[in-house]
């Protein structure tokens, strides 16, 4: 049986990125910087992953998307596609926070800090015995623990990875975001009932 195939993407930052993986071996990757537009870019861009390398959408065994935390749009953008593909195709989706996804492949214990807002980080220590999840900082305010560490692959190929080496374990959650902050947003007041005359 051939190695099964993991598509990972990720618009949580200022980003469109995805990966195509067979097993071990990476059939593609791209990353593009935005600011705005993931969410008319993603499909598009995974369409060209997959045409890349000769993969059509029901070959594939497994997605992983990125959860955050980072921009509230772009989480949503790539958990509702990711939640969509899946209830499609029929494949699970695995969310991945983007610690996790900076920290796959580092040796342990390491901290990963992943630049967020200006002049903040987001960050998560691992292999350190305390439990801690992503957290967000200032960059010159991170706490006394190990030294940053630089991912050891693309964001979005570690996502895949990740769902590669969880699509067989069940019970699953479905992808869902990590916020640090409240919304920028704030739902409109409510004003009473609307009476027509």
């Amino acid at each position: 049986m051939a190695d099964a195939l993991s598509l990972g993407f990720d618009t949580s930052a200022a980003h469109c990125a995805a990966a195509l993986l067979q097993g071990d071996r990476v059939l593609f990757h791209r990353h593009e910087e935005m600011a705005r537009g993931q969410a008319e870019r993603l499909f598009p861009l995974l369409d060209e992953v997959l045409a890349a390398a000769g993969i059509g959408w029901r070959d594939l065994s497994v997605i992983g998307c990125g959860i955050g935390p980072g921009n509230f749009t772009g989480i949503r953008i790539s958990v509702a596609a990711a939640r969509g593909l899946s209830l499609s195709l029929g494949i699970p989706a695995i969310g991945v926070s983007v610690t996790e996804a900076a920290a796959h492949g580092l040796p342990r214990p390491c901290r990963v800090a992943v630049p967020s807002r200006t002049g903040e980080v987001i960050w998560q220590d691992f292999g350190t015995g305390q439990a801690t999840g992503p957290q967000q900082c200032a960059s010159h305010d991170l706490p006394p623990g190990p030294a940053p560490l630089p991912p050891a692959m693309p964001l979005a190929e570690a996502i895949a990875r990740i769902a590669a080496a969880r699509r067989d374990q069940p019970d699953l959650p479905r992808p869902a975001p990590i916020y640090l902050r409240p919304a920028d947003a704030a739902p409109a007041r409510d004003r009473g009932p609307l009476i027509l005359s």
